[in-house]
């Protein structure tokens, strides 16, 4: 029953993908808990903590806490927003940025090795499908101002 369940086979596998992933960026200082943040500071630096809650879809106080982590292991910063001093927006450290090329090619070499079993086009499937199901599932108000 099991291996004939969606949510059963996506959540094993993505605990497959973490495990492959963390192997590969603890060399590098990181986690499997900062590297979603991380991926979307690379993206655009100075999100507030509610813009990456909303763009993570993650809990408020899981969002605290790694944040809290991030800081502590040198990664970010939080400064007042110039136009709102109630707003902090999170930056990433000069080490943070310097990390951004090997975390995105282990990440890249663990996709690989994780769907070396797939072809090319299998592959490209696979990842249209998933985020066919994903944007099905993504609530229609996820977007976030500061």
């Amino acid at each position: 029953m099991k291996d004939q369940s969606a949510g059963y086979l996506a959540n094993h596998m993505a605990r497959l993908f973490a495990r492959g992933l963390t192997a590969r960026i603890k060399p590098l200082g990181l986690t499997t808990g900062t590297f979603p943040a991380l991926l979307e500071l690379w993206e655009k630096d100075g999100l507030t903590q509610k813009e990456l809650v909303v763009r993570l879809d993650i809990e408020q106080a899981t969002m605290a806490n790694t944040l809290a982590r991030m800081e502590r292991d040198g990664l970010i910063f939080r400064k007042k927003d110039v136009g709102d001093g109630r707003v902090q927006r999170v930056w990433l450290t000069d080490h943070a940025r310097d990390l951004r090329g090997p975390a995105i090619q282990a990440a890249r070499a663990e996709n690989a090795a994780a769907l070396s079993g797939l072809s090319e086009v299998e592959q490209s499937q696979f990842i249209t499908l998933m985020q066919k199901v994903i944007a099905a599932r993504q609530p229609k108000d996820a977007t976030v101002t500061a």
